[in-house]
């Protein structure tokens, strides 16, 4: 007979319930924990009152006036003159420009100039070959002389017939007839005359010179080449460089100033610089203003005129240009890093920093004009403005001291490089392969040997001297 057998259901069952009531049983735990964590943070966080602290009665953090002091670096505020300036970017342009062209056609049989050449008006650039124009200028001058021996006959018959019609031995129609003839051949001479003036001007435009004083151009044309009028290039163009202009563009609302000034009569300086502006390239003077603004940008085209003496300065060149507006007498200035937002921060005999309002003005290089309360003299903050608050500690770091230590690293390497340069290469070679130590005691004993090799050379000078 089998034995009786119970269901396995209800024992799962039972095992289910126990293992959801040890989670149940750890999750109150847990909660419990948090709780009393929670609890003892209160507890920790509240006064000595017992009440809880605020957010601003904590400890003094990093920006507080009790907190740690906060090295800065600082720029005196100083009272200086201080030009008004307005910057543009302008274009140079030749005060005139001339394309060499030849007036009449023929060969070019020579050039007298090179290319890049200061010339001056008049001066002899090239000649054409002026044989066929000599030729015609031959050709009319013997027409004239033909025409001038006609026209002295015809006077002398004419001055005949007068003296025969006084005696009344000629009729008055052939002294009139002889006085017609006389002047029709006054007009052929003068005919002829011009006819000789204008081939003689054709001779003379086979020498090519320079319509004006200039630079010349690359050359267009070679000789032997066949140059006329209608050349699109021509031979060599000229432009005006000494002096030079400089064309700009500036705002509108800088007219008005610049209108009264040039009505008062004063020279308003301009100053050209180099593409990075390091390098001043000249000093020049407004010249003219243009007649209408331009709507599309709001603003007025300006020139200015340069000497150019030394011809550093080329037609078409890119140039930044600052024209001076003004110039503001005594004003407090302090270094541009200094201004953050309308504020500086004013470092105090107490060594902690307050807030100065101020109001900015014209700026002339790293210097700003300001209005506000400061004196000359006073130390304003020029670095590290973003860890600062209102009665922060600082510390001033002396500019110097990083500029010094920068020098003596460059000069540590120099030095380093120069004793490399002074090993042969099998030096170097077991250079490569020691290990750091033993590198640096050989290269310590090197430098050792260098000074003592360069100090023997001077006491025995001493001794010498003695």
């Amino acid at each position: 007979m089998l034995p009786h057998r119970f269901p396995c259901p209800p024992l799962r069952s039972n095992l289910r319930q126990g293992g959801r009531a040890r989670w149940w049983m750890l999750l109150l735990v847990v909660l419990a924990l948090a709780a009393g964590g929670g609890w003892w943070w209160t507890q920790r966080q509240a006064g000595p009152d017992g009440a809880a602290a605020t957010v601003g009665t904590t400890t003094p953090g990093r920006f507080s006036a009790g907190g740690q002091v906060q090295p800065v670096s600082v720029g005196l505020v100083r009272r200086q003159d201080v030009r008004v300036m307005v910057q543009a970017i302008g274009t140079m342009s030749a005060r005139a420009t001339a394309v060499v062209r030849a007036k009449v056609g023929g060969e070019l049989t020579a050039l007298h100039f090179k290319e890049g050449q200061q010339v001056k008006a008049g001066q002899l650039l090239a000649e054409i070959d002026a044989r066929s124009y000599q030729a015609a200028l031959s050709q009319v001058q013997g027409n004239l002389q033909r025409d001038q021996a006609l026209l002295k006959n015809a006077q002398l018959d004419l001055q005949r017939y007068k003296d025969l019609l006084a005696q009344d031995s000629i009729a008055t129609q052939q002294v009139d007839t002889q006085a017609a003839l006389v002047r029709q051949l006054e007009g052929t001479v003068a005919a002829d005359q011009a006819q000789v003036d204008a081939a003689r001007l054709q001779l003379g435009y086979t020498r090519i010179t320079a319509p004006i004083a200039g630079r010349l151009g690359l050359r267009q044309a070679d000789r032997g080449n066949v140059v006329g009028p209608s050349d699109a290039n021509g031979i060599v163009t000229i432009n005006l460089v000494q002096p030079i202009d400089a064309a700009f563009s500036v705002p509108e609302a800088h007219l008005a100033p610049i209108q009264q000034r040039l009505a008062e009569g004063a020279a308003l300086p301009v100053e050209l610089w180099d593409r990075e502006q390091k390098h001043r390239l000249a000093r020049g003077r407004l010249g003219a203003l243009d007649n209408a603004i331009d709507p599309a940008t709001g603003t007025i085209k300006v020139k200015a005129a340069f000497a150019n003496e030394d011809g550093g300065l080329f037609p078409n060149q890119f140039v930044n240009v600052r024209l001076q507006l003004d110039v503001l007498q005594g004003v407090l200035t302090v270094p541009g890093t200094a201004v953050q937002n309308n504020y500086v921060y004013l470092v105090q005999p107490s060594g902690t920093v307050t807030q100065r309002r101020i109001r900015v003005g014209a700026a002339e290089g790293d210097r700003v004009s300001v209005d506000g309360d400061l004196k000359d003299g006073d130390q304003v903050v020029t670095d590290g403005l973003d860890r600062l608050r209102e009665g922060a500690k600082v510390a001033v770091i002396d500019a110097g001291v990083a500029t010094r230590a920068d020098e003596a690293a460059q000069d540590s390497g120099a030095r380093r490089a120069a004793l490399l340069r002074s090993l042969t290469q099998a030096e170097r070679d077991r250079l490569a392969t020691m290990a750091p130590d033993e590198r640096r005691a050989f290269l310590r004993a090197r430098r050792t040997q260098q000074a003592d090799g360069a100090a023997a050379p001077a006491s025995a000078a001493a001794s010498a001297a003695r």
